[in-house]
């Protein structure tokens, strides 16, 4: 198979990035950007599978015998905010920069494993599998996501999630974990000494959530930090409220599992407490993996990220790596630029190319 030219290949990963934001992909939504993104594997002659929204290709000359690395990112969108001046759905270039919603979280990150996928996959004798994956829900992590294929996938070695890290290496993620709590009490008339007040039972374990500091801390994600985020009761002016819920995100470190840290919650406060789902758990790889060794020899740095991804739901060692800025994610006029792009197709090869497993 002869060569791709890289040249080209980073001209068609630009008129991609255009054709997806063009293409409205709000989380559940993704058929149109998926029917583009088999459509640009096609045109590479690269066979795929589709299931549901999410697309995915093995490399060609697949050898089970060898590792493979998963390339994966999402092309799930949030809604584009009130605060919004520009078409949220034109890919407007001015200059560098080029202009849409999701095209820095995560199409621009997306169209670079994209690229680095294609180019590799016109070299022959490589010492390893290339899968790349376009997935789906991942904004609201969603279990038609990447969750929903990877019992297709053959067996990973490790993975490299593309999100906009400024290519930075993320080698750990905190998890998530949503808390449903209930405080209950005795409901009464609030003009005479009637009842027991659940809002003042739940203000007792919000000031608990508020300041307790968990023993153990992680030394690249920090501390758990908790925040109650939702609160509802009463009923009218003059009832004193036989119940108080309140919502509870906790950010999950890799200093305690997800079922010891939900233990200790359980312990402490008074409030029943329901977590909506125990899936999304912390992630991390070690320092002396190869792939986090390859990159740190580029010269990138390493972080533990506050965000959470698809990380969050992969059974196997992953990087978060990609070019943009995190802070640009969710924002109006969200944009990213072109030699961004261009560098994170660049910066992805350099640290594929001669990676010894």
């Amino acid at each position: 198979m002869q060569m791709k030219d890289l040249k080209d290949i980073k001209s068609k990963a630009i008129t991609l990035l255009q054709r997806l934001i063009e293409t409205p992909s709000i989380s559940k939504e993704e058929h149109g950007t998926a029917d583009i993104i088999q459509s640009f594997l096609a045109s590479e002659n690269i066979l795929f599978t589709r299931h549901l929204n999410n697309v995915f290709a093995l490399s060609d000359g697949f050898d089970p015998q060898k590792p493979s690395i998963l390339l994966n990112s999402h092309h799930d969108t949030v809604k584009a905010n009130a605060s919004y001046t520009r078409d949220p759905h034109k890919a407007a270039i001015e200059n560098d920069t080029l202009y849409g919603l999701g095209s820095n979280d995560a199409g621009g990150p997306l169209v670079a494993l994209w690229a680095t996928f294609v180019y590799f996959n016109s070299l022959e004798n490589k010492p390893f599998n290339l899968v790349f994956a376009a997935t789906a829900e991942e904004e609201i992590s969603g279990k038609n996501g990447i969750e929903a294929i990877l019992q297709l996938l053959p067996p990973i070695s490790f993975a490299i999630v593309g999100e906009p890290t400024s290519m930075q290496m993320a080698i750990a993620e905190k998890g998530l974990m949503v808390l449903d709590c209930t405080a209950t009490g005795i409901s009464g008339h609030a003009a005479r000494d009637e009842g027991k007040n659940a809002i003042y039972a739940a203000l007792k374990d919000i000031t608990w959530f508020q300041n307790y500091v968990f023993e153990k801390e992680s030394a690249v994600l920090g501390p758990i930090k908790m925040s109650v985020t939702l609160i509802n009761a009463g009923t009218q002016h003059n009832v004193v409220p036989d119940s108080c819920s309140f919502v509870v995100d906790v950010r999950l470190t890799d200093a305690y599992s997800m079922e010891e840290t939900l233990a200790i919650i359980q312990n402490h406060v008074r409030a029943s407490v329901t977590p909506r789902s125990l899936r999304l758990k912390p992630s991390g790889i070690a320092l002396d993996h190869p792939i986090v060794q390859k990159g740190m020899s580029l010269g990138w740095p390493t972080y533990g990220s506050p965000t959470l991804s698809d990380q969050a739901l992969l059974p196997f060692d992953s990087i978060k790596l990609g070019p943009g800025e995190s802070s640009r994610s969710h924002t109006a006029d969200e944009y990213i630029l072109i030699s961004e792009i261009h560098a994170g197709i660049d910066g992805y090869i350099n640290l594929l190319s001669g990676l010894v497993l």
